[in-house]
């Protein structure tokens, strides 16, 4: 019996990578994505860590020692975004990913004789990835571009594009221009146009499966009732790591670490990261709404929020910003006052740290596990 292998695709997003997927699968094999922005010492070092047998290159392909086997069934290794820590590879099976494509497909009602996806995302996320294996297995038609690039989605942008976004991609391009757009990977920003489909979703759960807080098809949701904490199960979720862990109990749910609540209508609210919360003087503050109030302000080009320890409050809450113009910085006052109005008075930051950028994944995630936290209290 031939042990199937994982092979990694090191190519840009377009045909060469298409085919390269199609031949893998072909030949029973699995794949990785390779993210193309990274130096050749980082890609070593992921090629280290998830061991793939075979990399396919602009120059060809090239065995490597060491290799560890997939099995039989398995499509896709999947590396996290690594927002909280260390990048996992997640494998997802042939199965898993036709699930994750029927369900999509038939929640969106796409018709692949009239429709079309847009793949603009890195192929190294899966919400990238997910587009061009769901037009692979449903044969719909698919334009995939090496990089988001604004003036190339606008060109292949139409009333017939289906194409998922994340939200720093969509403040770059209209709405308007297609028929539909997924976005996912974080926060999405308030007043969506009506086409707009919020997506929740993992590396773990191939891509989203809960669109405008209703679960696709075949997938359930749970909200475990002492921690609030979502759990997830359906067809389309992984079968292990791969250093061979699973994250699923025994009856294959999924926890994932988020909190989140069902209302009356069984629609899935996500707060977030139980591991985010912020307890200050006695009160449950969540990080995402504090951001968006901050983010209000004109003088504030992005923001983080996140809890640092305190001896009198337990945890302050402290705004990271990078502000529009450098020079004129917002004042703590200022965000302090929004955030009161807007959320609560117990939920204004009492420390700001101006900064040049924060910490992002490729797909505009906060790595907030990555921001500097002050270690003493101010003064």
């Amino acid at each position: 019996m031939v042990v199937p292998d994982l092979v990694a695709i090191d190519v840009p997003g377009g045909p060469r990578f298409v085919d390269a997927l199609k031949r893998i699968w072909d030949h029973g094999d699995a794949a990785l994505a390779v993210d193309q922005r990274l130096s050749r010492t980082a890609k070593q070092a992921l090629f280290d860590q998830l061991r793939p047998a075979v990399v396919e290159s602009l120059a060809g392909q090239s065995a490597r020692d060491g290799a560890l086997p997939v099995e039989p069934g398995d499509a896709l290794v999947v590396a996290t975004s690594g927002t909280t820590g260390e990048a996992k590879g997640v494998v997802l099976t042939q199965h898993a990913v036709a699930a994750s494509a029927a369900a999509t497909s038939e929640r969106l009602t796409v018709d692949r004789d009239r429709h079309r996806w847009l793949a603009c995302l890195p192929l190294n996320h899966v919400g990238g990835l997910s587009v061009v294996t769901r037009s692979l297995l449903t044969g719909t038609r698919l334009v995939v571009l090496p990089r988001f690039d604004p003036a190339q989605v606008r060109a292949e942008s139409g009333p017939e594009v289906f194409v998922s976004l994340v939200p720093t991609a969509l403040q770059r391009t209209r709405a308007r221009y297609f028929h539909t757009v997924l976005l996912g990977g974080s926060e999405p920003p308030p007043g969506l146009a009506d086409n707009v489909v919020t997506t929740y979703g993992m590396t773990e759960t191939g891509s989203g499966v809960v669109y405008d807080g209703r679960p696709l098809a075949g997938v359930e949701v749970q909200v475990e009732k002492s921690r609030s904490e979502i759990r997830l199960r359906g067809p389309m979720l992984l079968r292990a790591y791969r250093d061979g862990t699973c994250p699923l109990d025994a009856d294959g749910w999924l926890a994932t670490g988020d909190r989140g609540w069902l209302d009356d209508t069984g629609s899935l609210h996500v707060e977030g990261r139980l591991s985010e919360l912020i307890i200050t003087g006695g009160e449950n503050v969540w990080p995402a709404p504090v951001e968006a109030a901050i983010a209000v302000h004109p003088g504030v080009a992005d923001v983080a929020v996140a809890g640092a320890v305190d001896r009198e409050w337990g945890e302050r809450i402290v705004a990271w910003v990078v502000p529009s113009d450098p020079s004129t910085p917002p004042s703590l006052q200022e965000l302090r006052a929004l955030v009161a109005d807007r959320v609560a008075p117990y939920a204004a930051p009492r420390q700001l740290v101006v900064v040049k950028s924060l910490p992002r994944t490729t797909v505009g995630k906060l790595r907030r596990h990555l921001l500097s936290r002050p270690q003493a209290d101010p003064v």
